[in-house]
């Protein structure tokens, strides 16, 4: 695989001490989707940024296809396009027009920019929006704002939470044609909080926490880290408490009324029988047990959040 964007020891640090990301280093080739995962706040948008060459980095290096873009942020903005999180303003055109706009001025031909739009507003089923001008529902807006980023794809396509606001169904076909634009060889990095999505459609990630990377990988060898057999969620009864733990539940992560802990394959029997009895007691709501989920590596690694890294696989 051939690296495109390479990011090396990237630090940000902003007046009054502020460090917004921490020597991270990141690498995505072409043809892959790289997830980029955290909660609110732990830097993602900063990387965004500096990768956009609308930030500059305190230290630390960018480069898209060897080129170096800290030095010279134009070529970013050229070799890179992008879905915002924030909605895109297509008021007063349709979306056929916005697309087709946002092609022209990534320097796509006419012919080829309409041909390319309408196979995106065919392929995520928004036909009938094509030529409306009244405002947009949030999901529809951030559909056409993915088919503006996907027209005229360029090395780099950056989408940042692309799926939020949009209905179940759209939101499969989304997923569809973001996988298509790295099957066509460009480098994707996908920004997301929405980790069970982004198992099922991201190559490799990293979870950032605090302006650093704790933890990178395909989402096998990630979940391999836990190194335990089976994963088990309790839901806790608003008001009752989270009950005491048997030994055989492994290192508990409480998030408010959630918890998840680890059992090994032997003792899943166990575990269940437990769990039933504090139902029955009115201690829990619900209770399931299965294998270890990208989420279960993901809270984990947020909720000890020591800045560990691991590199897995």
């Amino acid at each position: 695989m051939t690296t495109t964007l390479a990011i090396g020891h990237l630090t940000k640090r902003y007046r009054g001490g502020v460090l917004a990301n921490d020597n991270i280093c990141l690498d995505v080739g072409a043809g892959e989707v790289f997830g980029l995962l955290g909660p609110n706040g732990a830097g993602k948008t900063t990387v965004v940024g500096q990768v956009l060459g609308l930030v500059r980095p305190t230290s630390g290096t960018i480069a898209i296809d060897g080129d170096d873009v800290v030095r010279h942020p134009a070529l970013a903005r050229r070799l890179c396009s992008y879905q915002p999180q924030a909605s895109v303003p297509v008021d007063g055109v349709t979306p056929t027009q916005a697309i087709c706009l946002a092609g022209r001025i990534r320097g796509g031909t006419r012919s080829a920019v309409q041909t390319r739009a309408d196979e995106l507003i065919g392929s995520l089923d928004l036909d009938e929006w094509r030529s409306k001008r009244s405002p947009l529902s949030g999901g529809v807006a951030r559909l056409v704002a993915f088919c503006m980023a996907a027209v005229v794809p360029g090395r780099v396509v950056i989408l940042d939470e692309p799926t939020n606001d949009i209905d179940p169904l759209r939101r499969k076909l989304l997923w569809g044609q973001v996988r298509r634009l790295a099957d066509e060889g460009a480098a994707v990095l996908l920004v997301t909080h929405n980790v069970l999505e982004a198992e099922r459609c991201v190559d490799r990630l990293a979870i950032i926490d605090h302006g650093r990377v704790l933890a990178s990988g395909t989402p096998a060898a990630l979940k391999e880290q836990l190194g335990a057999s089976l994963r088990v969620e309790l839901v806790v009864e608003p008001g009752a408490g989270v009950p005491e733990l048997p030994a055989l539940l492994a290192d508990p992560v409480v998030q408010g009324h959630r918890l998840l802990a680890e059992v090994a394959l032997a003792r899943a029997g166990d575990a269940v029988a437990w769990a039933l009895d504090m139902r029955d007691q009115g201690r829990l709501a619900e209770f399931s047990v299965g294998p270890a989920s990208l989420e279960d590596v993901y809270v984990r690694q947020v909720a000890t959040g020591d800045g560990s890294a691991a590199r897995l696989g």
